[in-house]
């Protein structure tokens, strides 16, 4: 799946169009280099997102094609930075 869907689906992200410029604008690293919108998102990959003066760290531990709002947070774990 794109990282810029894999953002969305899991909630991370709200819209995958913000996703994407995220992406555009190198907030957004993937065990630790920075990536496009276009990248394959793995299980086990570590996703960095840059929210203004806040990073939030992710491990990816699934990769659904939808979910449900309950079931988004069980896609990825948080990770102390």
């Amino acid at each position: 799946m794109r990282l810029d869907k894999y953002l969305k689906v899991s909630r991370l992200i709200k819209r995958r169009s913000v996703a994407n410029d995220a992406c555009d604008t190198e907030r957004v690293s993937v065990n630790g280099r920075q990536v496009k919108a276009s990248y394959q998102v793995k299980v086990g990959d570590v996703i960095e997102i840059a929210f203004g003066l806040r990073r939030l760290k992710v491990e990816v531990l699934s990769v659904n094609e939808t979910a449900k709002k309950e079931e988004a947070p069980a896609m990825y774990r948080e990770l102390e930075n």
